[in-house]
């Protein structure tokens, strides 16, 4: 079999989502809650309160595909803010997924050039 997955976009869903929805409810929260189309090409992530575990939904055109992952050790560093849904950038999922916050400090500060009298 092969499974190929692409996702033109990364959305998270912020604070806790009742990890026990399936397709149908997920996808409603995406459409009511966000206002987005569930059907766009896009990877939807989801937590739970306890952020052990996460389930993403990914439309792939003839019909959507349901990831589930549990954490044995560790936990997400998900945003928290509820109601909210945040786009994340490759790097941003990498984190996330790493077990790194999506908010990363900056590592390198631009200094101000000194100038010569």
């Amino acid at each position: 079999m092969d499974l190929h997955i692409s996702a033109e976009h990364v959305f998270i869903a912020c604070g806790y989502t009742d990890i026990r929805k399936s397709i149908d409810g997920l996808s409603a929260i995406i459409a009511q809650q966000f206002q987005m189309d569930p059907f766009q090409p896009s990877l939807f992530l989801f937590c739970g309160r306890l952020r052990d575990q996460f389930k993403a939904l990914l439309w792939q055109g003839d019909g959507f595909l349901l990831f589930y992952k549990r954490f044995e050790k560790g936990r997400l560093q998900w945003p928290r803010t509820p109601d909210e849904v945040r786009e994340l950038t490759p790097q941003k999922y990498r984190w996330l997924m790493e077990g790194l916050s999506v908010e990363q400090p900056r590592t390198v500060q631009k200094i101000a050039p000194k100038t010569v009298l």
